[in-house]
């Protein structure tokens, strides 16, 4: 090969790779330029704690109007639904118990909530719920939904554990979805292996926590229906004497 070629093949070969750069941090500005933006973190935002009134449940006060969605054996009138919403069901973990006819999570199924079907507005949810105790454990958890939307991009939840009884979840602010906490008023629930009670009361852009003989906990909802339902969470729990009352 004579000097002049080698040159002219050198001067190709740089040419060519400078030619691959090139093109490469092209390929990479395009990239960086159509990669989607990072999803901005949900604001959380804690309540300071609404005032504690004693009551008696409404399912007391009030019994006419109830109308009991206490599930049979084959859970006709409930769905269940993986949690998140894009995530995939795991082994069936929900029964009835034939002898006393209660709802049963075994907990073995993974995180999902039961859904009942019929979609509400203004109404109440009238729950009796216990957790098997375990020796030595010191946290359960559960929940009571409402108004919630059914790919759960809105959800409004009543913690149901030892130190439970209030009111969270993401719902919007002023057309901006923010999950709020509120802390409870009291801590009312009973310990594991006693029958609690919990009432949820809907009513316009409100919502109420009734726990064991006192309203816990209260926010504002800008959603105006939604459904109740149930949540599974690695516990075994009962559900019991399940009923909803429309509010006029």
């Amino acid at each position: 090969m004579t000097r002049r070629t080698l040159a002219a093949a050198c001067l190709g070969s740089a040419t060519l790779a400078a030619a691959g750069l090139a093109v490469a941090s092209m390929g990479a500005a395009l990239a960086h330029e159509q990669a989607p933006p990072a999803p901005t973190p949900m604001e959380r935002i804690t309540l300071p704690p609404a005032p504690l009134r004693e009551s008696p449940s409404l399912l007391e006060s009030s019994p006419v109007g109830w109308t009991s969605v206490q599930p049979g054996k084959d859970l006709a009138g409930w769905t269940r639904g993986p949690w998140p919403a894009t995530a995939t069901l795991g082994p069936q973990q929900w029964s009835v118990d034939p002898a006393t006819g209660h709802l049963v999570c075994d907990g073995q199924g993974g995180h999902e909530w039961l859904r009942y079907d019929r979609e509400m507005g203004d109404a109440a949810f009238h729950v009796e719920w216990r957790f098997l105790p375990v020796e030595g454990a010191d946290k359960y958890n559960s929940g009571v939904f409402a108004r919630t939307a059914l790919d759960l991009s809105v959800w409004h939840q009543a913690q149901v554990g030892l130190k439970g009884g209030f009111l969270f979840g993401p719902t919007p602010i002023d057309g901006v979805v923010k999950r709020i906490t509120q802390e409870p008023a009291a801590l009312r629930v009973l310990p594991a292996g006693e029958w609690n009670t919990y009432e949820i009361l809907a009513r316009g852009r409100t919502l109420s926590l009734w726990v064991n003989g006192a309203f816990t906990s209260e926010i504002a909802v800008a959603v105006p229906r939604g459904f109740f339902g149930l949540e599974a969470e690695g516990w075994r729990i009962e559900f019991r004497n399940l009923e909803t009352k429309p509010l006029d």
